[in-house]
């Protein structure tokens, strides 16, 4: 093989390495099993700033009672949207006394459709589509987490 042609196919091959396809390689998050009122859903731990950016974007399905919880490091106004999000899914957001304000309906990769919880929240949920309806959960319902993710 001539020089030039093996430097270019290594240089190809480099460049998932070297962060190329980032986005669309998979983010191991820890689980856990939490409870909105006596609902439980197994979730992975958002709670570093990659780990929010990225959510559940890319995923092609996710398993019944199963979804993302979102930690934040301090109340704030939260917006999400739907943008390279390949599921339909539910959000709903809980301020800091695990406490849900607002629930939304969410369709997939949209980019021009934005989710903005209407109070200051610590923690974001999403679910498949549907799921907070059919647990008839909505406003004031209650977040139970394990202790050790409180704040975090």
């Amino acid at each position: 093989m001539k020089p030039t042609v093996f430097a270019i196919i290594s240089l190809l091959l480099l460049f998932p390495a070297a962060g190329w396809g980032e986005y669309q390689s998979p983010i191991y998050l820890e689980k856990t099993t939490i409870y909105v009122n006596e609902h439980p859903l197994v979730v992975e731990i958002a709670n570093t700033e990659p780990s929010r950016q990225r959510g559940l974007m890319f995923r092609k399905k996710l398993p019944d009672n199963e979804g993302m919880l979102f930690i934040f490091p301090s109340e704030d106004y939260l917006t999400f949207w739907m943008k390279n999000t390949l599921i339909p899914l539910s959000i709903g957001y809980f301020n800091k006394d695990k406490r849900m304000v607002d629930t939304y309906e969410m369709e997939p990769n949209q980019t021009k459709v934005l989710y903005h919880s209407s109070e200051k929240v610590l923690y974001a949920l999403e679910a498949n589509k549907g799921w907070f309806a059919k647990k008839g959960l909505g406003r004031f319902a209650v977040l139970k987490i394990e202790p050790r993710f409180i704040g975090k």
